[in-house]
């Protein structure tokens, strides 16, 4: 009888998608994407306070935030984008990282994968505007 293992190396993709619609136009929704100033005003989860530290909106560029917790503990992330397609698709690498931008594992989530691919998608109909991304593990 043959016996099959599975060793820690192999690799398995998973994805997950997350759709949301907008009452605003897709510019719009694009620049609360991409401007510091509007990113910080509500990237995070409820009751975090984030700060932009660099957002370089460029292939190849980093998107470097910090977030601190209601219990003052903070964690940083970062994205490196991969294709930027204004105002219609963002596609970039999202990890958690220290303050050195070296990646770490998700404060939070010791089983959160190092790094991710990610696409953000947006579609305008009739002034609203549908955000549809998908990532890859």
């Amino acid at each position: 009888m043959a016996v099959r293992s599975t060793s820690a190396a192999e690799s398995v993709e998973t994805e997950f998608s997350i759709t949301r619609v907008f009452d605003a136009p897709r510019a719009l929704v694009w620049k609360a994407f991409t401007e510091p100033e509007r990113l910080e005003q509500w990237w995070g989860p409820r009751g975090f306070t984030t700060h932009v530290l660099k957002l370089e909106l460029r292939p190849g560029g980093v998107f470097l935030y910090s977030q601190r917790m209601p219990d003052g503990r903070e964690m940083f992330g970062k994205w490196v984008y991969r294709e930027i397609v204004a105002p219609e698709r963002l596609v970039v690498v999202t990890s958690f990282c220290d303050e050195k931008e070296n990646p770490v594992r998700h404060p939070l989530g010791p089983n959160w994968p190092l790094e991710m691919l990610s696409s953000s998608t947006l579609t305008e109909h009739q002034g609203r505007t549908t955000l549809t991304v998908r990532a890859i593990r």
